[in-house]
Parts: structure tokens; sequence; C-alpha cells
């Protein structure tokens, strides 16, 4: 059953995040996605909104529609105007790519081209109503188009620190379901008592909520989370966790398995992030009887 009717009939979806490689080598990337076939329903393809310079989405979700896996394709307008951006969308339905998730692109300097222009010429919203357009059959100029794409777009929501940010998240995702976003992808949170009240909360607006979780990969890398990003409620006791471990990726990888079990009960889906160490996916999926 395809992603889309998954989504549609209420299913499960499982998705994987992974990176498109920073080069045209791409036999790590077919590698992987040979392993994750047949145990994920679709997987995630960033673009360039890390501000991280690599392959494309679209070459990238190309690739992976010739594996026999459905991708689903990073949109957003910090680097490209409207006319850039509708015909990238018009190729991802010639290229078989049909899944799309509307994101907000990062600041350039945190990437490795911290000099690049940012456009910005559409926002989400407007990307949103844009597809929406280009789905009805005209482009934003108002000219009829030569055949109709066919997507379903998502959105991604941002960090959520307390009650304030999460009111706030939840209407502007209504506002964008409002433009067509058929689904909602949402950060990745540690203290799962307040990740199922943010679940709970965004199911409310009545559209599939797909919860994320990602690969921890050492002490360090969970301590500067802790630090550094409020938002995702990373305890001591995770940290200390890894740190006592004998095996500290095996206990990386069983944190993550069973965030995904404790999870895939109360949204309609899960997205797996292994942050560069694609390998680990199906140990991770192993771990969470997947």
């Amino acid at each position: 059953m395809s992603f889309k009717a998954k989504l549609s009939s209420g299913e499960r979806v499982i998705l994987a995040e992974m990176d498109t490689p920073k080069g045209v080598d791409i036999s790590n990337m077919i590698s992987h996605a040979r392993f994750l076939k047949s145990r994920v329903d679709a997987v995630v393809l960033p673009d360039l909104d890390t501000g991280v310079m690599h392959l494309n989405a679209l070459a990238g979700g190309a690739i992976l529609t010739q594996q026999g896996l459905e991708p689903v394709i990073h949109v957003y307008g910090r680097d490209r105007n409207r006319m850039a951006l509708q015909g990238d969308l018009l190729a991802a339905h010639v290229l078989g790519i049909h899944n799309l998730m509307v994101v907000q692109g990062e600041e350039m300097i945190n990437g490795d081209h911290p000099d690049a222009k940012i456009v910005d010429d559409v926002d989400e919203l407007g990307i949103l109503k844009m597809i929406q357009t280009l789905m009805a059959g005209t482009d934003l100029a108002g000219f009829e188009l030569h055949g109709k794409p066919e997507f379903i777009p998502g959105i991604a929501t941002p960090p959520i620190a307390d009650e304030d940010q999460l009111t706030q998240a939840v209407a502007d995702a209504g506002a964008k379901i409002a433009a067509g976003a058929g689904y909602i992808v949402l950060q990745p949170v540690f203290d799962l008592d307040f990740y199922k009240k943010i679940i709970h909360t965004f199911s409310s607006l009545n559209v599939p909520v797909i919860a994320s979780v990602f690969l921890l990969k050492n002490v360090g890398m969970a301590r500067y989370i802790s630090i550094n990003d409020p938002t995702s409620r990373l305890s001591e006791d995770v940290i200390r966790r890894i740190r006592q471990a004998k095996d500290r990726d095996t206990e990386c990888v069983t944190i993550a398995g069973e965030m995904i079990r404790s999870l895939k009960e109360i949204s309609q889906g899960i997205k797996i992030s292994a942050l560069g160490w694609e390998d680990k996916l199906p140990a991770i999926l192993d771990s969470a009887g997947l």
C-alpha cells in the first residue's frame, strides 16, 4: 500500500530520513535504500534546507524511486523563487515523486555556504497554495498547464518548548491545513509525557500526525542537545544511561527503539532520523519491533 493510501486509511506509517551525499558517489545511498526496502513506507529526503550543499532532493528522490522506495522530499523557499519552485514541483511529478514536506529552511549562517543569498520569495503557506494551484492545472501566473501534477503535501512543525508555543504552532498548522497540507510531522521530543500532549493537541486538527525519533550517537551529542535545544527535553537520566552502558552504540539504538515503541500507538506514524548513520536504521527498526 502506498504512503498516501496508508495515510488516507488511517494505517500507521513508518518513515526513515536519509541524507543525500555531498558529491556524486551514490553507492552508500543505494546500499542504505536496499536495506530499508519493504521495511518502511517512505524515505524522507531533506534538500539543502540545513544550509549544507549536497546532492539535491529531486535527484535523491529519483534514485530512491529506482530502488523501489517512495521518497518524501522537502520543499522550501529560502533558495528558490516561485518560478524555480514551480519548475521543481513539475519535475518531481514527472520523476514519480508525489510526496512533499513543506519546511522552513534553516539560517544560512549555520551551513557551509554562509555567504549564499537568501531568496524567500514564497513562504510555507504560499508554497502550499502554489501546490494546490498546480494540481488544479494552472501556474501562479494563471497559465494553463499541459497535464496536472498530483501531490500529497505535508508540513513540519517548529520545535515546541512550552504551552504558548504549542498553542501558536497548532494555530499555524491549522492555517496550513486549510491551504492544503495533508499531514503533520512533529519535531523529536524525549519527554514522553509532554510529547504525548503535543501529539494529542495536534490530533485535534484531524489530519495524520507523525512523531519523530532521532538517534543519539554518543554522550557528547546528547549533552550538546540537552544544553542547546531545550525543546528536546532530553533528560540527565538519558545521558547517564548512555554514559554507563557497556556498548554505547547499542544503547543509543535501544533508546531510539524504545521511543518508537512508546509513540507508535499514539500517533499515526513515526519518522526515524539517524543523522548520517543510516546504516543503523535497520537495527533501530529491529529494536522497535518493526
